[in-house]
């Protein structure tokens, strides 16, 4: 996300009063993160693990941190091959140096002794993968080895804050997150339509998925739990608008809404603020011209 899109969201917020939101699709901590500096209390969702990892270590998290013990414990013997690769997709992303390098590591963060530990080992980890992507073989000299790279990215983690709340994620369906959590702001980023499986529509990014999870045999099975609701496969932009529908339905009780939409192309902005208001009343309508940077346009709609 672009700086001046979040500091856009931030914007519209700021008229807003609330002490506690919702955030069903949190795939980037940062506005979670950057709402616990108002001391605002944050339950955040996302239904892939990369989304609910990366909120954990920002958002969940208030005050832990790895210190040197950890980060050495995560990289010990991280180039030592073994008999066979625990997770064989990483070969698909990685050669076969790298692919030991990220396979160890993975295993190292499992002994990590508590679940926020981990989700910081495992969001550098994603990181150094973004860094190792980055080169191409022009330029590949001038990559530094995996273990220097995640000891400077650790060296340079921002504090995490402390907000004093309780913050909480989730890795569930948006409509079962929002159904279960009571706050007084729901912040749905809405995500976008794509008429592709879920590990197509990733692209390069469905790398972390697959690191986190072991392997490259969870997508048919996600795909089918994931069939019908807000974020996968959309055919059609009826259905798209269908499906955001359902999940402010199931947001009734909610008494705030801030609904973030992109303008591309596919659904118009009055074809979301139709879709709220067969529901509850919209009150604004925010928006931020970013077609010069992105060629989209920022939306956020207040009901």
């Amino acid at each position: 996300m672009p700086r001046g899109w979040l500091a856009f969201e931030l914007n519209v917020l700021r008229r807003l009063k609330f002490a506690s939101v919702a955030l069903p699709f949190t795939i980037q901590p940062h506005l979670g993160a950057y709402l616990k500096r108002w001391n605002a209390r944050v339950l955040a969702n996302d239904p892939t693990l990369t989304g609910w990892t990366k909120a954990v270590a920002a958002i969940q998290n208030n005050s832990e941190v790895l210190s040197d013990e950890d980060v050495n414990s995560v990289l010990k013997d991280a180039y030592v091959p073994h008999h066979r690769l625990q997770n064989h997709a990483l070969r698909s992303w990685f050669n076969e140096t790298d692919a030991w390098w990220f396979d160890n590591v993975r295993q190292n963060i499992e002994r990590l002794a508590s679940p926020v530990a981990r989700a910081i080992a495992l969001n550098i980890g994603m990181s150094v993968g973004d860094y190792a992507a980055s080169f191409t073989e022009e330029t590949l000299e001038l990559r530094q080895p995996l273990s220097t790279a995640y000891r400077r990215i650790w060296s340079v983690l921002p504090a995490p804050v402390n907000n004093g709340q309780n913050n909480t994620c989730q890795n569930k369906s948006a409509n079962e997150f929002i159904a279960e959590n009571f706050t007084d702001l729901m912040f749905l980023r809405l995500p976008s339509a794509h008429n592709q499986s879920q590990r197509n529509h990733l692209g390069a990014e469905a790398w972390r998925e697959e690191w986190l999870r072991g392997g490259a045999g969870f997508w048919d099975d996600l795909e089918r739990t994931n069939a019908g609701k807000l974020g996968t496969l959309i055919e059609t932009k009826s259905q798209y608008l269908r499906l955001i529908e359902e999940t402010l339905r199931a947001a009734k009780n909610i008494p705030a809404w801030a609904i973030a939409h992109v303008e591309d192309g596919f659904v118009s902005t009055q074809d979301i603020v139709e879709t709220v208001g067969r529901v509850r009343r919209v009150d604004t309508i925010y928006t931020k011209d970013f077609s010069e940077l992105t060629g989209a346009k920022a939306v956020v709609i207040t009901a």
